[in-house]
């Protein structure tokens, strides 16, 4: 779907689509009061009302759409409203529409377009590639979106609408990936994703198979994919490195294809669920096409550990003691905790580039879906400034965060007797000691954690703009955190 803007008064546009936002208590305009009977409308939030004015206005039909109280109007609302247009928009089956502009306090009209223009594509989202029976007027989408604004504004909201549309286009390619079935999307599969988006913004990657990783002594991810017969990969996509004076930051992400959980199997019931462990590295790459897409000033390394846990008999073991690529030694107890021991070789190679800052996603701990459900990502950090960088992001970009303590008797916890550290520690703290062992592979860097494993999938549709099954988290927490990164 298209999304562009045009100055003018949305009670004077013809189209076969008006979207109008009122609040609750708000005076309808006239003519709507006069075809509105009493009571049927109120503006409370997200209630709507279909009107057919029949020459009353230029528009054939009206779509009002509560804002709710005019206290503390916020941008994901903007995106909530958006998508349920965008959805009432395709199910009228309008080809155009168009959507008036409300005007929110403490907002721009930038970032008021921007969170439409988020929440239009975010919400007409559909993962229809294995849907072999459904008919064309089924797969129907809105070819346009027209945001109506006044004339002083219409610069700024093309600017919103070039950043939203970046930041939902990267939102939904992540979505995709972790969609995708394992059979179809494999480590092997996953790096040709990667080096197709790499080619299209013209980005030096680096993939690296099963024989180079073994020279280079990726011992972590090498064990943790070596039961499987898709074998594992260590993917580096370059962004921005031309930029001089400009801060480096290593996005790092865990690529599970698929995680049975290996020798410590998974029950049966929702491993089907597990395509999805590979969430990390779809936000990652998901970020990086809206990063390049908008082509911030910044040197971002994308880094991917894609492996598949698999019970063979060739599978790594409990007891088994893994070298990885910093040179410390692992005592695998679980290995369904696998996440983590992938990840220590991809936090080790992020050195490299001496970065300002690393941050990784990952589906890591069940735990953290203990902790805080659906509605909140698990920060973990060993430097606050860039932990609370992340925390005003989420807060900015809908993708809340809270950050948990990484105090050093979490890191006594993983200590092993027997090599340098240990992948499970038992139930106890299991988010934070996961969090805790990564943290034995970053270095003196600045580096931040975010567990996603509460809020990548989901069975429900909690927002409009959210289909059920994967969500795409972290790709707009990670653009609002860079975007504000640039204007430091």
């Amino acid at each position: 779907m298209r999304v562009t803007v045009t100055a003018g008064d949305p009670l004077s546009t013809a189209t076969d689509l008006l979207v109008l936002g009122l609040w609750e208590e708000e005076s309808l305009p006239s003519p709507l009061d006069d075809l509105i009977e009493p009571g049927d409308w109120s503006g409370k939030a997200k209630q709507t009302l279909l009107i057919y004015p029949r020459g009353a206005l230029p528009a054939r039909r009206v779509l009002l759409i509560g804002l709710g109280k005019r206290l503390a109007p916020d941008l994901d609302q903007m995106r909530e409203v958006a998508a349920i247009a965008t959805q009432r928009a395709r199910e009228l089956k309008v080809d155009r529409f168009a959507f008036g502009i409300p005007v929110l306090s403490e907002q721009t009209p930038e970032t008021v377009a921007a969170a439409i223009t988020e929440g239009s594509l975010l919400g007409s989202y559909r993962f229809l590639e294995y849907k072999s029976d459904l008919k064309p007027e089924d797969r129907r989408e809105v070819d346009e979106l027209t945001l109506l604004a006044p004339v002083d504004a219409v610069d700024e909201a093309a600017r919103g609408i070039a950043c939203g549309g970046a930041v939902a286009r990267g939102v939904n390619l992540a979505r995709d990936l972790a969609n995708l079935p394992p059979n179809d999307l494999t480590p092997a599969r996953l790096a040709e994703r990667a080096r197709e988006l790499a080619v299209a913004f013209d980005l030096p990657i680096t993939v690296l198979g099963p024989a180079e990783m073994r020279e280079q002594g990726f011992g972590g991810i090498l064990a943790v994919g070596q039961g499987s017969v898709n074998e594992p990969r260590f993917i580096v996509i370059d962004y921005g490195a031309q930029y001089a004076d400009v801060p480096t930051i290593c996005l790092a992400g865990k690529g599970m294809t698929f995680d049975s959980g290996g020798i410590s199997i998974k029950p049966a019931e929702n491993m089907d669920a597990m395509k999805m462990d590979m969430s990390g590295a779809a936000a990652v790459l998901g970020a990086l096409h809206a990063i390049a897409e908008l082509r911030l000033p910044l040197h971002v390394v994308a880094l991917i550990g894609a492996a598949e846990n698999m019970p063979g008999g060739s599978a790594y073991r409990p007891g088994d003691i893994l070298k990885t690529l910093s040179g410390k030694m692992i005592e695998v107890l679980n290995t369904d905790a696998e996440g983590r021991i992938v990840l220590a070789d991809v936090l080790t190679y992020a050195q490299r580039y001496h970065p300002s800052a690393i941050i990784d996603l990952a589906t890591l701990t069940g735990a953290i879906s203990v902790a805080l459900g659906p509605h909140a990502i698990g920060l973990f950090a060993n430097d606050d400034a860039l932990a609370q960088r992340l925390v005003r992001a989420g807060e900015a970009a809908g993708e809340r965060v809270w950050q948990l303590p990484l105090w050093q008797p979490y890191r006594e916890m993983v200590k092993s007797e027997i090599a340098d550290v240990r992948n499970a520690t038992g139930r106890q703290a299991g988010a934070i000691t996961a969090a805790a062992f990564l943290n034995a592979f970053v270095g003196d860097y600045p580096w931040a954690h975010l567990d996603i494993a509460g809020t990548a999938w989901t069975d429900s549709k909690p927002k409009a703009y959210q289909p059920k099954g994967a969500t795409g988290v972290g790709v707009r927490l990670l653009l609002q955190a860079l975007r504000d990164w640039t204007q430091a």
